[in-house]
């Protein structure tokens, strides 16, 4: 234990003098002001490439499908989109930065123009390009002038709507049809590979072992299997469990799986799926659909003539407004909370290690302080949003089986003389008689043991 409380002293004072003496070695280097937001949305937000591991300047290049204006389709490499040059620093060292730079296109002859905007309404977005036009050149040159006689404006090349800066000149701009794969996209195929080899193997080892209970990993996904039907599932859904389980468990892991691999910060993590409201309102969407498609005819009876006092229903559809309202509201609930947890979670991290680099500017000593401070945090809120990313897949679908069980809600019997169903009284008769019959033979071996 002692030990092991030397290493963890002889790390903390490693970090507290490291930037000290990375402060001192930079002498009067390049100074540039830390733009704190732009930095977390840039980690936090899509992109047209993967970053490599620990380097903000090359990227793993991805496959981009553009439509352009006049309805050609083209498919290229992210890498043609960008380009590493050096580029010298007032400290006098040579750093390597990527710009983007226009990636031209030939079909029958006509030459297509593609750039990542950054100058532009579509920002980090692939656009394409056109030479101005008179027309276009006057309203350019208007919203410049108009620009500078703004004297509290010191923006040189602003954004102008429907237009994009390259090179240091600006171009019509066009937004294409975008079916590229972005790194947000191919994070999602990755989490359905992982998702898919887990259940599998699950499935295979049962096949091979029959009801002999696995170890270690395909252990802990029983367990979570187990957990989620029998504590979630079957309380909320009842008889109807195994309809809907497939999907309950399917989303339940896919959360999972990609709130986990978006804590890694190395390839093939590091993409914020579930911060991503896109991809959390289509989850909602799901449950959505499942809810409302599958609903019986009680669950809609409820909503457009509930069962309260006419005057709240006729003339004026006060409960009905509500219900209906109370539709939408439920997969909104769901798309809200997980998004905002989990972004809320990446953007704390991301804010307590850009302390490091905000206290450096107080000197050496208040670097080394921080650096102790945040590493310490951020250590414990990576632990938190591991236990974080469990809690949100389970509170989803829980939700989710609550909303689906209640719309499978169906009249009680005698109610009024109606909401009879055949096969449930079939069925009901049927588990009846094999109660009884059970007893019967129950009552007849005790008499013969007598």
């Amino acid at each position: 234990m002692s030990k092991r409380i030397s290493i963890l002293a002889f790390l903390l004072t490693l970090l507290a003098v490291l930037p000290g003496k990375c402060l001192a070695s930079g002498g009067e280097g390049e100074k540039k002001d830390i733009d704190v937001k732009e930095i977390i949305f840039e980690h936090l937000g899509d992109g047209y490439g993967w970053e490599v591991p620990f380097s903000h300047t090359y990227r793993m290049p991805l496959p981009c499908i553009v439509r352009s204006q006049d309805g050609h389709w083209f498919c290229f490499s992210s890498a043609g989109l960008t380009e590493v040059k050096e580029e010298e620093g007032e400290d006098g060292k040579v750093h390597h930065v990527s710009e983007p730079v226009v990636k031209v296109c030939e079909r029958d002859g006509k030459q297509y123009s593609f750039v990542i905007a950054h100058v532009s309404s579509h920002k980090d977005k692939i656009v394409e390009i056109f030479p101005l036009s008179e027309e276009d050149r006057g309203i350019v040159d208007e919203a410049l002038a108009r620009e500078r006689a703004d004297k509290a404006s010191d923006n040189a090349f602003p954004v102008i709507d429907g237009y994009v800066l390259v090179d240091g000149q600006y171009y019509r701009e066009y937004r294409p049809l975008d079916l590229s794969v972005t790194k947000n996209v191919a994070a999602i195929f990755i989490a359905v590979v992982i998702v898919f080899l887990m259940v599998m193997s699950l499935a295979r080892f049962y096949r091979k072992n029959g009801l002999r209970a696995p170890r270690k990993g395909m252990g802990f996904i029983e367990l979570c299997v187990s957990f989620i039907y029998y504590d979630n599932i079957k309380p909320a859904l009842g008889d109807n469990a195994r309809k809907f389980a497939p999907y309950l468990l399917t989303v339940f892991f896919f959360i999972l799986v990609m709130n986990l691999t978006g804590l890694v910060v190395i390839f093939p993590g590091g993409a914020n799926l579930t911060g991503n409201i896109a991809v959390t309102l289509v989850l909602a969407l799901c449950t959505f659909i499942i809810t409302n498609v599958l609903g019986t005819k009680h669950y809609w009876k409820e909503i457009f003539w509930p069962d309260v006092p006419l005057l709240l229903k006729f003339p004026l559809p006060i409960m009905q407004m509500i219900e209906v309202f109370g539709i939408f509201t439920k997969p909104a609930a769901l798309c809200v909370r997980l998004f905002a947890n989990m972004m809320g979670g990446h953007m704390i991290v991301i804010t307590l290690t850009l302390l490091i680099f905000i206290f450096a500017a107080f000197g050496a000593a208040m670097a080394g302080a921080a650096t102790v401070v945040s590493v310490l945090f951020s250590l414990f809120m990576l632990a938190l949003d591991v236990l974080v990313s469990f809690i949100q897949a389970y509170v989803f679908t829980l939700l989710s089986a609550l909303f689906i069980a209640m719309a499978q809600a169906r009249e009680e019997h005698g109610h009024k003389g109606e909401g009879h169903d055949p096969d449930v009284e079939k069925k009901e008769a049927a588990e009846l008689k094999s109660e009884e019959a059970a007893l019967h033979k129950l009552a007849a071996e005790i008499d013969m043991n007598k």
